[in-house]
């Protein structure tokens, strides 16, 4: 990825044509990835989280997808300052925000969110409860609790449509379902964390069985219109290089049940989004997504930035701008529908605007301080 401008590069009009999804139009292809701040003590977001996301809603992002929010069990968060999407407090936040986000001409999701066995023993906020997975085993194989019951199974797709209904309820305009990054949805399509004989363990298509239910679920409380996102990756927080389908046949088998389901739109979430995800052609994962399901699919992936990711964090390195030119060519050809910005817009709640502007030279470099701050 080069850092130049250049006076020939494409167009940037691709990123600012409008999107319908189911009853929504979009006014705009550029998404705020869902980035997890943790400044929301107790779980309850306050007036800080309301200015952070209007302050993106002003500058013409054309959908926001909140941080992480968990669901209503007791082992979906490790982590006190996660905000929850379920008691009166931390709703009544979400509906602050919402309100806040509309105002400024906005449109939200939440990202509805439990992190299985990701999360450590003793943590807060419920220390007292131990981690939950399809089989009890965290990703390196260690054994946490026993597997998941079908009872607690269900109970927790309820838990997910119980949010979903909440969401629509208190003014939020579709809701993202997390099933990526190695957190519990994806712990059920991983071979490698739910090793079950039941109806949900098996091939890749009966690992698919736990999502189905929640999309299904969620879909019954919102309703035929309501845009629903489902977040998918082959990587894993643990793992950079897992590949949870190897070739397109198998990511055509494991996308085929859950778009039925019911989602409209996958969120397929790479490190960086130029990379081809396999041999012999180069489409990114949401561009084999997008071919494999006919669905509308996000990229993400170190957008606008010069450096992917994971080294912001490993490194502590900053990033210049990166140039769009590949992201703009691509979004031209119709490979993907929609581009979602993490770190670039963190760093410059402005990011959208300027590059609607051509103003490339007034974009800031990227530090890892931007993570430390909620602005």
């Amino acid at each position: 990825m080069n850092t130049s401008t250049h006076s020939n590069s494409p167009s940037v009009e691709p990123l600012f044509e409008p999107l319908r999804i189911g009853s929504l139009t979009l006014p705009n292809r550029i998404v705020m990835a869902p980035m997890t701040r943790s400044f929301s003590p107790n779980g309850v977001p306050g007036e800080n989280v309301a200015e952070y996301y209007s302050r993106r809603a002003k500058n013409q992002v054309g959908l926001i997808i909140t941080e992480g929010t968990v669901i209503d069990h007791p082992a979906a968060s490790g982590d006190a300052n996660v905000p929850y999407f379920y008691g009166e407090a931390a709703l009544k936040g979400w509906a602050k925000t919402v309100e806040a986000v509309h105002q400024a001409g906005g449109i939200i999701f939440p990202q509805l969110w439990h992190v299985g066995t990701e999360r450590k023993v003793g943590s807060e906020p419920n220390p007292a409860s131990l981690p939950v997975g399809p089989s009890g085993v965290t990703a390196q194989g260690e054994k946490v609790n026993e597997p998941l019951s079908i009872t607690e199974i269900q109970l927790i797709v309820e838990a997910y449509a119980t949010a979903a209904a909440e969401a629509k309820r208190i003014g939020f305009d579709g809701i993202e379902i997390h099933g990526a990054h190695g957190y519990l949805i994806d712990q059920f399509f991983w071979e490698g964390t739910n090793k079950r004989t039941d109806e949900y363990g098996g091939d890749m298509i009966k690992r698919t069985r736990f999502a189905v239910e929640i999309i299904e679920a969620c879909r019954k409380a919102v309703g035929p219109d309501y845009p629903i996102v489902l977040r998918i990756s082959q990587w894993k927080s643990t793992d950079y290089t897992a590949k949870l389908a190897a070739t397109p046949e198998l990511l055509a088998e494991f996308l085929a049940p859950l778009s039925a389901a019911g989602v409209d739109v996958f969120h397929c979430s790479t490190r960086r989004f130029w990379e081809p995800e396999f041999e012999g052609s180069d489409l990114n994962l949401a561009g084999w997504v997008k071919k494999l399901t006919g669905k509308p699919s996000i990229t993400v992936g170190s957008v606008g930035l010069s450096n992917e990711f994971t080294s912001l964090f490993t490194e502590g390195k900053g990033a210049s701008h990166a140039n769009l030119d590949e992201l703009l060519e691509r979004l031209e050809k119709q490979e993907f529908d929609l581009v979602a910005v993490g770190r670039a817009l963190l760093n410059d709640p402005e990011w959208v605007t300027k590059v609607r502007e051509q103003r490339f030279n007034e974009l800031g470099e990227f530090q890892a301080e931007s993570l430390r701050k909620l602005y």
